[in-house]
């Protein structure tokens, strides 16, 4: 009996250590998962205060300004609440906001596929082996430091200044403005005789002169974009090109085929990007309205409902590329 009790107590002694480490794995996977999530929340904290604290009370404020009259008297600034008289304001009375609005979007319509075709043409190009990729890479992100902060500022100044000297030598004596636009004209019609000769439409000759015109903001404002598919194409497997080459698939397959659909997301990423980037420039012809606008005397709740209903213009284009977009993108199941 005594050595049945032993063997017993040894099977359970060995049972009970079987277990533990068990228990301990379990707890060491939700403490790991516990630590990732607290580690994501304190990374997004800062931003979380700063919207809270910062941003919050200034929507709520802006909100409340666009619904109001505002009247300046000895105690302040006194807000009288109008409804939506200012949002009809900016729709229906004032000519130039629909005008300059529509505008906008026009000139957006053209800028942001020229903007994702040039980066990803770019961003192929230099993926490909060849000595100084590297300088060429900094080269061409280069305007995009240029063009941030104070040396945006500058230039902006100097492109007002000398659009000012064009205007004033137009109306002395009407030479050298009189060239520049002409050279304009001549290079517009130039590029729809070409087109004129192969037999295609007109509409196709205005889009290409005017991304022939605005190449220097095209290639300012595609540097971020060039990185993102730089990041993208490198992501890509060497061996799946291996395989394609050994099945003898050409190069324009290989690209519709196997690097499209695998840079497809950040396509998604760099089409939102383009869209937030391009409707907020100070460049932008809207903003610069709505900044007009509020400076009034007594336009400061005209010009918050108009920021606010660009706001909701750029949201709804924003929805409808992104759902547009999402149907065509590929993502790359991987087994955990």
């Amino acid at each position: 009996m005594d050595k049945a009790l032993k063997k017993d107590q040894v099977l359970n002694d060995q049972t009970t250590v079987e277990v533990k480490p068990l228990k301990t794995k379990k707890r060491k996977s939700k403490s790991l998962e516990k630590q990732k999530s607290v580690f994501g929340w304190l990374f997004i904290l800062p931003f979380l205060l700063g919207f809270v604290l910062i941003y919050l009370p200034m929507i709520i404020s802006s909100i409340q300004i666009s619904f109001s009259s505002i009247a300046y008297e000895d105690i302040g600034q006194v807000l009288t609440w109008v409804g939506f008289k200012n949002y009809s304001y900016a729709l229906f009375e004032d000519a130039d906001f629909v005008k300059t609005l529509v505008e906008c979007l026009g000139g957006m319509a053209f800028d942001i596929p020229a903007i994702i075709i040039f980066s990803l043409f770019m961003a192929i190009l230099l993926n490909q082996d060849m000595k100084g990729r590297a300088a060429f890479r900094a080269i061409f992100f280069v305007p995009v430091i240029v063009s941030t902060g104070i040396i945006e500022s500058i230039d902006l100044q100097n492109i007002i200044a000398e659009a000012g000297e064009n205007i004033s030598q137009i109306g002395q004596d009407g030479v050298q403005g009189a060239t520049n636009v002409g050279s304009e004209i001549i290079s517009a019609i130039d590029v729809e005789r070409f087109f004129g000769s192969m037999k295609i439409g007109a509409e196709l000759a205005g889009i290409v002169s005017q991304w022939a015109n605005n190449v220097y903001d095209i290639v300012n404002r595609s540097g971020v974009q060039m990185l993102i598919f730089l990041a993208a194409l490198q992501s890509i497997s060497p061996s799946i090109y291996e395989s394609c080459k050994v099945e003898g698939a050409t190069g324009w397959e290989t690209f519709w085929k196997i690097t499209f659909p695998m840079i497809s997301p950040m396509i998604l990423v760099n089409l939102v990007y383009t869209i937030i980037d391009s409707f907020t420039t100070k460049s932008n012809v809207m903003m610069s309205f709505i900044t007009s606008a509020s400076n009034q005397p007594n336009g400061k709740p005209v010009g918050t409902a108009m920021s606010w209903l660009y706001f909701l213009i750029v949201i709804i284009i924003l929805a409808v590329c992104a759902a547009f977009a999402s149907l065509f993108v590929f993502y790359q199941r991987r087994d955990k």
